[in-house]
């Protein structure tokens, strides 16, 4: 199990003070995520907003992906919703979010569950880690699996619908360019993984 690893004391809010932001920095709004070291150390905290390109910080900071997949080898794939701004309208991981500041992984990502897709009730499988990066952010992101085919309430300002994929029909589908690049980056690590749980 790979878990963050926060200080003892609250961590420091980012960004820090600097010439052109002297003095005291207020609290953040919004989301507040740890700022973390590739071993998992938190070394910082900070809006979530600042982590994307907010300043341009590109500051490495956590998120989990869970994808699940069904006994006749078929994996859920959510289609984000248009109001999303990264990657409006394309197909991802069932379940895709950040950790918040204090959470372990495993804690995020049945928090992210339950408000995406109505998800309770699932045992997750951490596949693997790896950093992806963009050119307005890194992340490093936590791959877990869940077998089952479990009813699922997808919210709608989270998600356009929820589909069942063949391999092949994902394939095909990053073939066309209408698959997130963050479910590409995951999904070419982890596909044969998918495979070997059932």
């Amino acid at each position: 199990m790979f878990d963050l690893v926060y200080p003892s004391e609250p961590a420091p809010l980012y960004p820090r003070p600097s010439v052109d932001r002297p003095g005291k920095q207020p609290r953040p709004q919004g989301e507040i995520l740890p700022l973390i070291e590739p071993s998992g150390l938190v070394y910082g905290q900070a809006a979530r907003s600042w982590c994307h390109g907010g300043g341009g910080s590109k500051a490495l900071h956590p998120v989990v992906h869970l994808h699940l997949i069904d006994r006749e080898g078929r994996v859920y794939l959510q289609k984000r919703s248009m109001a999303k701004n990264r990657f409006p309208g394309l197909w991802d991981s069932g379940v895709g979010g950040h950790v918040n500041y204090g959470e372990q992984a495993e804690e995020a990502l049945y928090r992210e569950a339950a408000e995406e897709l109505g998800l309770y009730g699932f045992n997750p499988i951490l596949l693997g880690t790896h950093i992806y990066e963009s050119p307005r952010d890194r992340e490093f992101v936590f791959m877990y699996a869940a077998v089952g085919h479990p009813t699922l309430a997808p919210d709608n300002a989270e998600v356009t619908e929820g589909k069942w994929f063949t391999y092949e029909e994902i394939d095909e589908a990053l073939l066309a360019g209408w698959i997130t690049p963050t479910f590409r980056a995951d999904y070419i690590r982890i596909r044969e993984q998918l495979k070997a749980l059932l």
